[in-house]
């Protein structure tokens, strides 16, 4: 593993060569655990940043604060990604529910430090779905463990059979939050793959986008145009030449170039 990391470290300051070369910012992409064998992420998020203009380079898991400070050094931009459960006995303190999915501890550490770190340094940073839930609970809020036995009256499919690419359900975006800019629209189909989802807001955050029967669809750090989060999964458009979101991405890498130029 640390040999891994070497690799992944060296591979952040040849990124970061590059990107400075091109002007183009650096995205860290949160990765999977992958039982310990194995770090991932979904190709939709590398294409997604790709197309937006960026520099992506998965990150891998790891519990030594000095490697993930050293990840930090060398990315402009980060992308919390989707996934497993949170685990909402350590992270939330309830007691897990029966339709409460699979968790994965050593994600969920990584994950949630990571996110605290790269906003302590004022890191532009994006959560989508698992990544988007994270961002809310690493800053004290909480979730619903599972929407169809614990939301009363949800009439909404929130996990599709349908392409990636292919919206489902509606939700509705407040005027003038950062979603509302990214894409220009104040209502969109979105697509959907999640049971969990946002209950009680974090101190510091608010809820700018719904779906339309009432579960948390977008999240935005208040006061910041920096750190915003939402519930469906924008890349799976966007890797598909589907530009209905490519602003959203677009908005991270904006946001990347400007904590770029800072340090210099």
């Amino acid at each position: 593993m640390k040999r891994v990391l070497t690799i992944v470290l060296v591979l952040l300051v040849a990124a970061a060569a590059c990107a400075q070369q091109g002007k183009k910012p650096v995205i860290g992409i949160s990765s999977t655990w992958g039982e310990g064998t194995s770090v991932s992420a979904p190709l939709t998020y590398v294409k997604s940043v790709l197309r937006a203009g960026g520099v992506p380079v998965v990150l891998p898991i790891t519990h030594d604060p000095e490697i993930m400070s050293r990840m930090l050094d060398g990315v402009d931009g980060i992308i919390m990604t989707g996934g497993e459960d949170i685990d909402p006995l350590k992270w939330f303190g309830e007691e897990p529910v029966p339709g409460m999915g699979q968790i994965v501890p050593e994600r969920d550490s990584f994950d949630i430090a990571l996110i605290r770190m790269a906003i302590e340094r004022n890191i532009p940073l994006l959560g989508i779905c698992r990544g988007h839930q994270l961002l809310n609970v690493a800053f004290g809020g909480s979730l619903y463990q599972d929407i169809p036995s614990q939301v009363r009256g949800s009439n909404v499919k929130h996990s599709q059979r349908a392409p990636t690419y292919y919206g489902t359900h509606t939700i509705d975006i407040e005027k003038g939050s950062l979603l509302n800019k990214q894409i220009g629209v104040e209502s969109v189909a979105v697509n959907s793959y999640h049971h969990q989802a946002v209950k009680d807001i974090a101190p510091g955050y608010k809820v700018t986008a719904r779906s339309k029967d009432g579960i948390v669809e977008a999240i935005e750090k208040i006061g910041s145009t920096k750190v915003f989060g939402v519930q469906f999964h924008p890349e799976g458009f966007t890797a598909n030449n589907v530009d209905t979101f490519l602003g959203i991405f677009q908005h991270l890498i904006k946001e990347a170039k400007n904590y770029s130029a800072t340090k210099k």
